[in-house]
């Protein structure tokens, strides 16, 4: 028997506010449910604007506590009502200033399965983010949900393929990618390198990015969220000037399939690859 999964990226420009951003996104999570959507992933940072076009410490105030924090716990009761997977990427407080970029995951039944934590974070002009988070310390968790086995990659990861592989070698079927990357060289590489992640690893990946230009900043998010088959191609695809949901069928069966036609898995030589590693 086929095995399909009915998936959503939600593509959002900021709206001014954190509340209602949140209602944005929970009246797009309900009219993803109306559409058959099992599973969904919110934009990096959903609740709040992209932070790291500038340096203030006023906005350390959109952290909260993950799974203990109101934005988790609401979206739990949502996630319960409306059945549905949800990959939620939020601006985590581990302590007094411990702060992390973080995705929370939470099942079809509402249970919070736990979160993953951005592993490699940039620091240049328009991308301060060593200033607001701490590198993730929780390695590549791969969670058990009701749709199957879900990882999660957050926007500078995508320029890392060792963590990519990481996921693929966690047992992961779909990983999700949330973004806030602009307009510029970045463009070119977005079609490239999460591509080249489904082919390397034979998983699928949904990767999302939000649109618009923030009051913070003159970044011009160019959003293009998608969904890509572990052959590599792009089966669905968002505009890449105004918010969007984003739903398709995932054909789950196609990961076995690509599996047993590129044998990269098999043919892997960990025995050879030591200095990736190496400082």
């Amino acid at each position: 028997m086929s095995r399909t999964v009915r998936a959503a990226l939600l593509q959002v420009a900021w709206t001014g506010d954190k509340e209602s951003m949140i209602q944005k996104h929970e009246e797009m999570l309900r009219q993803a449910a109306d559409q058959g959507a099992q599973v969904a992933c919110l934009q990096e940072l959903f609740y709040s604007p992209y932070l790291g076009q500038v340096q203030d410490p006023a906005l350390y105030a959109y952290t909260e506590p993950i799974p203990d924090g109101p934005t988790t716990e609401r979206l739990q009761k949502l996630a319960q009502e409306l059945r549905m997977v949800l990959v939620a990427p939020m601006y985590e407080e581990d302590g007094p200033g411990i702060y992390y970029n973080t995705a929370a995951v939470i099942d079809a039944d509402g249970s919070y399965l736990g979160k993953y934590r951005k592993t490699h974070l940039p620091h240049l002009p328009g991308f301060w983010e060593k200033f607001y988070f701490r590198p993730g310390n929780l390695g590549y968790p791969v969670f058990d949900t009701a749709v199957g086995k879900v990882g999660v990659y957050i926007c500078y990861d995508r320029h890392f393929p060792e963590g990519a592989r990481c996921l693929g070698l966690n047992g992961a079927e779909l990983v999700f990618i949330p973004s806030a990357t602009s307009r510029g060289l970045s463009m070119h590489l977005w079609f490239i390198e999460q591509t080249s992640h489904a082919i390397a690893n034979g998983y699928w990946v949904g990767t999302i990015n939000r649109v618009g230009v923030e009051p913070l900043g003159d970044n011009d998010f160019y959003g293009s969220s998608y969904f890509a088959n572990p052959r590599g191609e792009i089966i669905a695809q968002a505009s890449d000037r105004e918010e969007e949901l984003l739903v398709a069928d995932l054909d789950m069966d196609l990961i076995k399939q690509t599996r047993d036609t590129w044998q990269f898995y098999r043919d892997r030589r960990p025995d050879m690859y030591g200095p990736i590693v190496e400082p």
